[in-house]
């Protein structure tokens, strides 16, 4: 027989690097114990138990509890208490702690071993029946929701009608006896919807209190916020159980959550909140509303050093920003928990930046510790304070950002309706985790009470959500649907507006102004530019586009989608002109209308972008898409003849409805379109052609240096490319004898089909560049239409771990990333200089852009807004993988 496998560690035989096995929070209360800090006794459960009990079919693995017993005799010798022991008892907090941070996820239970005669000895221990009390009366209610799944409302109803006997506001002005009274109501409560007597033994309580945390595991909130942030499902939870420190022992005691840096602009301040005589809880579930924490200075001028002197040492220790818990009990400081903060991209930004500077870290270390997704914080907009506004309510400001939309008070409600396309803001008294699904889909978060490291604080910061906490003007009455604020009646369904970054609220939708690029931003970026391989180039159809790309630091465009001119409404006309012709003559005169239209469009976009190369797509989709839709058609044509209309018109329309139905195709993604229509209609591409050479000349006779590459979409085949290619090269060659001017081209494919991979070292021989359309060739890979897959099914594929993200977010390297691989080994192997890159949304998604630099891509190409976040995700693949680019 081996060695049984270890279970429990005491919290000194733990260190920091064993974060995947104690948990964030148990491997930092190791590393705060083993570097002298004070910090109460207690042990963690590993994740591999937690895995361990979930693949045992909910059953502990043998050894875990002769284990805890076994570590905990240690801690209360230390201690020299004794769990359930009435005389002198220890009492314990219960939590879970996972690798990697899942605020208010999972649960806790405090006040631990408390029970009908343990409750008595504490009250002779701390001479104090209505402190021993109180903490007695939040065990049974933490415990009874959590892990005997009693309604917590159920509880709080009872604590109301007892504070309005009283007639106090506050729990901690509730009586002795009111509180011996509420114990008994609580216990019967209990009883009432369990059938169970609450458990008197504590070793019993134990047991099922680590039971009940690794179930939370797997609760709804915890499934969706890991399924949000794409944490893996079987890293499984640690379980922390820490010796009692009590914060409601009087006051001289309280309880405080901090931040050694501010988490919402990185200044380099102290930033939390603090409450004198309250548990840990009442902080961050929002119940009360906290004072700064700078206040603690005036309460407990002492600790209050010795609070900062700390903050110091682990903020140099981790050389991080860190977010901490803790708790001072009876004027002695206690440590409970310290973790890397969570921030927004612009504190991120500041605190990496200050940091190199202060000689924390290096640049290549600042550069890894922004999340290029949280730029998107940074680049959308913000509320114009110029204009006339009509604050109503204003609260305190826990997440930047503006958000408008309409009122709704219920996170099911917030989810229905978000899901439907309608911007909404959640308003609540305060959020709980199970409000999660509702604030993913709102534009913002507003409540009444809580502060700024609430739950509602700390989950929309993370999900770059504007959010105001502790607004209590706002008095929110949720039976009737209204909330109101210094007289003005707000209605479910009323439409405000909010600032993040002032706690402002305002009535109505009020102006938003463009973001511009911090100069923060700007110098990490720099680093980045100086760090990377991968070129990023913009996806842009209009000049100003174009130009707002070359703000954020595109280096030329990767794909201009010459449809989407098409589409103007002015323009219209003259396509579907072209479309309807009845042979090429007519054809050719509609396509000579629109030859002015698309040069000067054309021109436009290279003067954007002189010195930068512009990759032109030929048309691509089928030709229906720019023709009414059959049915408005038919609906049309039965009105006129139904109300007597013009003959003449009834028969145009009717033309129109006829050519309509020939050109409609079962499965127009892979029918007449792209290259497909250059073949058939070649006086489409050749029009194009001329436009961008034309073009071009105009801008080389100004002395503009312009860099043009021609695209052609859709090709499966050399041959197609090639009968193309030879198409638009003599029409270069026209112009250039035509204008008397010569300028360099070049003319490439997308790669999108995978036949298309297949055949890529035959297809080189006839392009100058490859283009991965991502889109397309992962829909032609896996056989979805995105549409339908989107809407039907995907959601589910991935809700269930069939795929692990959807293929049209992140590339799928297992398929459609073989697929690309191979096409550059061909491509390459037949054009060594063979210039790739990809120009699918793609291009902006930090997993893929690190996929690309892998396989050796010369550039990605992404949506304009999505620039910023290319060029760093592309430097931290460069950091990740220097030498692994194929």
């Amino acid at each position: 027989m081996g060695e049984a496998k270890k279970y429990v560690y005491l919290f000194e035989e733990g260190k920091a690097e064993m974060k995947d096995l104690l948990g964030g929070k148990g491997a930092g209360l190791a590393e705060m114990t083993n570097i002298g800090l004070s910090v109460p006794p207690g042990l963690t459960i590993t994740t591999e138990a937690c895995i361990a009990y979930n693949l045992n079919q909910k059953q502990f693995p043998p050894g875990l509890e002769q284990q805890i017993q076994e570590k905990f005799l240690v801690v209360q010798e230390r201690l020299g208490k004794k769990f359930g022991d009435p005389q002198n008892p220890l009492l314990v907090s219960v939590r879970s702690g996972a690798p990697v941070s899942m605020p208010g996820m999972m649960d806790t239970i405090l006040n631990l071993g408390l029970n009908d005669e343990t409750v008595k000895g504490l009250a002779q221990q701390t001479n104090n029946e209505r402190f021993a009390l109180d903490c007695y009366r939040r065990f049974i209610q933490m415990f009874s929701d959590v892990v005997m799944k009693v309604e917590r409302d159920k509880f709080e109803q009872v604590l109301e009608r007892y504070k309005t006997r009283q007639a106090v506001k506050l729990d901690a002005d509730l009586s002795v006896e009111s509180l011996r009274l509420i114990v008994e109501e609580f216990k019967q409560v209990v009883l009432n919807a369990t059938g169970q007597e609450f458990p008197q033994d504590t070793q019993k309580q134990l047991m099922m209190a680590v039971q009940a945390v690794f179930d939370s595991w797997d609760n709804d909130k915890a499934i969706l916020y890991r399924r949000i942030n794409r944490i893996p499902d079987d890293l499984g939870t640690a379980v922390n159980v820490r010796c009692m420190v009590f914060g409601n022992s009087g006051n001289d005691s309280g309880t405080g959550v901090a931040f050694t840096r501010n988490p919402s602009t990185g200044e380099k301040t102290l930033y939390g909140e603090f409450l004198v005589n309250a548990q840990g809880e009442d902080v961050v579930a929002g119940i009360r509303t906290p004072q700064t924490i700078s206040s603690m200075q005036q309460e407990f001028p002492g600790v209050f050093d010795q609070f900062v002197h700390t903050c110091k040492i682990l903020e140099n220790h981790y050389r991080d920003m860190q977010d901490i818990e803790f708790t001072v009990e009876k004027g002695k400081l206690y440590m409970l928990q310290t973790r890397s903060a969570k921030r927004t991209a612009a504190a991120a930004i500041k605190a990496a930046l200050d940091m190199v500077n202060e000689g924390l870290i290096t640049r290549e270390e600042a550069l890894l510790r922004v999340d290029p997704a949280q730029l998107n914080q940074l680049l959308h907009r913000q509320i114009d304070q110029t204009a006339s506004l009509k604050e109503i309510a204003r609260g305190l400001p826990a997440s930047p950002g503006a958000a408008t939309g309409q009122v709704c008070f219920n996170a099911d409600e917030a989810e229905r309706l978000g899901k439907g396309g309608q911007k909404v803001i959640l308003v609540r008294n305060e959020t709980t985790p199970d409000d999660i699904h509702g604030i993913v889909v709102a534009q913002g978060v507003l409540t009444s009470r809580g502060g700024m490291t609430s739950h509602a604080a700390v989950v929309a910061r993370s999900m770059g959500k504007p959010c105001i906490c502790g607004a209590e003007s706002i008095s929110i009455d949720y039976a009737a649907k209204v909330f109101t604020t210094g007289g003005i009646v707000i209605k479910e369904g009323d439409i405000i507006s909010m600032d993040g970054g002032t706690g402002q609220v305002f009535e109505g939708e009020v102006p938003m102004v463009e973001p511009g690029a911090s100069q923060e931003l700007g110098q990490l970026l720099q680093w980045a530019d100086e760090i990377r391989v991968l070129k990023v180039r913009a996806n842009s159809d209009t000049p100003e586009d174009a130009k707002k790309a070359r703000e954020f630091g595109a280096e030329g465009i990767g794909l201009c989608r010459t449809e989407h001119m098409f589409m103007a409404q002015e323009r219209l006309p003259l396509v579907q002109q072209m479309i309807l012709a009845e042979n090429e003559s007519d054809r050719e005169a509609a396509l000579g209308q629109l030859l002015p239209v698309q040069q000067n469009d054309f021109y436009e976009i290279f003067k954007a972008m002189e010195g930068l190369p512009v990759t032109i797509r030929l048309l691509d989709p089928p030709l229906h898409e720019f023709l009414p839709n059959a049915e408005d058609l038919l609906v049309e044509i039965t009105r006129l003849k139904y109300t007597q209309g013009a003959a003449q018109e009834i028969a145009a329309k009717e033309k129109l409805l006829y050519k309509v139905r020939a050109l409609s195709e079962f499965n127009p993604m892979l029918g007449h379109r792209g290259c497909r229509l250059g073949i058939t209609f070649p006086e489409i591409y050749a029009m194009q052609a001329r436009a961008i050479f034309q073009a071009v000349a105009q801008l080389v006779k100004e002395g503009c240096k312009v860099f043009p590459e021609v695209e052609i979409p859709l090709v499966m085949d050399p041959e197609e490319l090639s009968l193309l290619r030879q198409q638009t090269e003599a029409i270069a060659q026209e112009v250039m004898q035509e204008q008397g001017v010569q300028f360099s081209y070049l003319i490439g494919t997308m790669i999108e089909l995978p036949r298309a991979c297949l055949v890529a070292d035959k297809i080189a021989e006839h392009a100058d560049f490859f283009s991965f359309g991502t889109n397309d060739l992962s829909q032609t890979t896996f056989g979805f239409s995105r549409d339908d897959a989107e809407g039907k099914f995907l959601s589910v594929y991935v809700e269930r771990k069939i795929l692990q993200d959807s293929p049209f977010v992140v590339i799928d390297r297992d398929g459609v990333g073989q697929l690309m691989k191979l096409a550059i080994e061909k491509g390459r192997a037949a054009h060594p200089h063979l210039e790739i890159g990809i120009c699918g949304e793609h291009g902006g998604e930090s997993n893929s852009i690190e996929f690309c630099h892998q396989v050796g891509l010369n550039y990605v190409s992404c949506s304009t807004y999505r620039v910023p976040i290319a060029r760093l995700a592309a430097a931290q693949a460069a950091l990740r993988y220097p030498q692994k680019r194929a």
